[in-house]
């Protein structure tokens, strides 16, 4: 498993970026572990958001959560004692409806204080301005005026949101594109497969794309054609190097 060091770099780079590294070294099917679903993005202005899931399913039209008199500190509890950076990622039992916010003000502050970075949310949130005052970044399915019974229902449990399934204490990787789901035994070489994916796209097809304006139709095929073969060269020649990413 990375360190939060490692973590940093991986939050330097756009989601697709991690992808197309990750789709490099991994034995998982490519059209796996990211959201199936529309996201949206409240806080885009902040970036991508890097950390270990905690997670936690709610159910706001439900009114008898608020007899457990506890779920709130024992979930806060829970919260506190995983390790971070930590995304909260939370299933809403309403879907499709939004009925209550989990999140708003008051709840991303205190996640914030508890160490945690941001939220997927598969259901509302709101107090939008607030929560980016906070530093706490929203990655969620809509907006939504009332909180209603927002209590924790169940936490450090297995969730589906977006039509994907994630666990606790997975890596998860997430900007305004949506979010990818690191499986543990990908984690390790995921910072080189991007960083390589990335540099080989910015030695050879781009720059061949960005530089063909004006010329002969002929010539920018051929050259088009030229930095394509050397991509997929240089792709074959890091696969050989590092044995199997």
């Amino acid at each position: 498993m990375i360190d939060h060091k490692t973590m940093l770099q991986l939050k330097r780079w756009n989601t697709p970026t991690i992808y197309n590294g990750w789709e490099m070294i991994t034995n998982h099917p490519r059209t796996s572990h990211f959201n199936r679903e529309p996201v949206v993005d409240y806080m885009p202005n902040m970036g991508s958001m890097v950390g270990r899931v905690i997670t936690v399913v709610v159910e706001p039209s439900n009114s008898k959560h608020i007899e457990n008199k506890t779920a709130w500190a024992d979930y806060r509890q829970y919260v506190a004692s995983a390790a971070g950076p930590k995304i909260v990622v939370v299933q809403d039992k309403d879907k499709p409806y939004m009925i209550g916010a989990f999140w708003g003000e008051v709840n991303s502050n205190v996640h914030r204080l508890l160490g945690c970075v941001g939220t997927i949310c598969d259901g509302g949130i709101r107090d939008v301005d607030e929560m980016h005052n906070a530093g706490f970044k929203a990655i969620a399915r809509g907006l939504c005026v009332g909180h209603a019974y927002s209590y924790p229902v169940e936490w450090n449990v297995p969730v589906e949101v977006f039509g994907t399934k994630v666990k606790p204490g997975q890596l998860i990787h997430a900007d305004k594109h949506g979010f990818l789901v690191i499986p543990e035994e990908d984690e390790d070489r995921l910072l080189h497969a991007s960083q390589f994916m990335d540099s080989n796209e910015c030695n050879t097809v781009i720059p061949a794309a960005r530089s063909g304006y004006g010329l002969p139709t002929n010539i920018i095929l051929e050259n088009l054609n030229e930095a394509f073969k050397k991509f997929g060269g240089n792709v074959q020649k890091e696969l050989q190097r590092q044995g199997e990413w």
